[in-house]
């Protein structure tokens, strides 16, 4: 009896000695996951705007060859569409200025009525831009005259419903009163809009 029950302790004693010598397989770890990266969210530029803008023009001729340069400060009115990663608008704006040409008139005001369309980036896009212009002038025998521009912008959100924009444009003018006289200008500005 007594070498049976050494045996019993025996061979539970060995029973349990893998246990306590790490014999047995050690739970399993979850798996590590990587969160992905954080995604800006996309903002929707469908709808109307409206902003001021601040900037600066060059203003040459020829036939008189006149020049000059100086501020321009404006209001601005657009209705853009949001395709998701296109964007096409379409919209007016008016600068006023005071760009002496020479003594002869001054560059007054430009009115640009045109379209843009560019890459939706998300809070931001970026822009190709072209319409037709009309320059006033200070000196009724210079008169006023039609023509076209062109050019670039960028805006981006700084707020659910505010945005800053910048934009160079290039301009030509060739139907003043004074026989001869053509005009081409860039301008550069920065703008404020708010969108609705």
């Amino acid at each position: 009896m007594k070498k049976a029950l050494l045996l019993s302790a025996g061979l539970a004693a060995l029973s349990t000695a893998p246990a306590l010598a790490g014999g047995f397989a050690e739970p399993a770890q979850p798996p590590v996951t990587i969160a992905p990266a954080p995604v800006a969210p996309s903002a929707n530029w469908t709808g109307f705007s409206v902003g001021g803008q601040l900037g600066y023009g060059d203003v040459s001729t020829s036939g008189p060859s006149l020049g000059g340069n100086d501020y321009t400060y404006g209001l601005r009115a657009y209705y853009d569409y949001d395709f998701g990663n296109f964007i096409l608008g379409g919209g007016l704006q008016y600068d006023n200025t005071g760009i002496d040409l020479g003594g002869v008139t001054t560059l007054d005001s430009v009115t640009r009525l045109g379209l843009r369309a560019g890459v939706d980036l998300g809070q931001n896009w970026v822009y190709g831009t072209a319409g037709l212009a009309q320059a006033r002038t200070s000196n009724p025998a210079v008169g006023d005259s039609n023509g076209w521009f062109a050019g670039a912008g960028y805006e981006v959100f700084v707020a659910s419903n505010v945005t800053f924009g910048a934009e160079l444009l290039y301009h030509e003018f060739d139907s003043f009163d004074l026989p001869g006289l053509e005009a081409n200008a860039t301008t550069a500005s920065l703008s404020v809009n708010f969108r609705f």
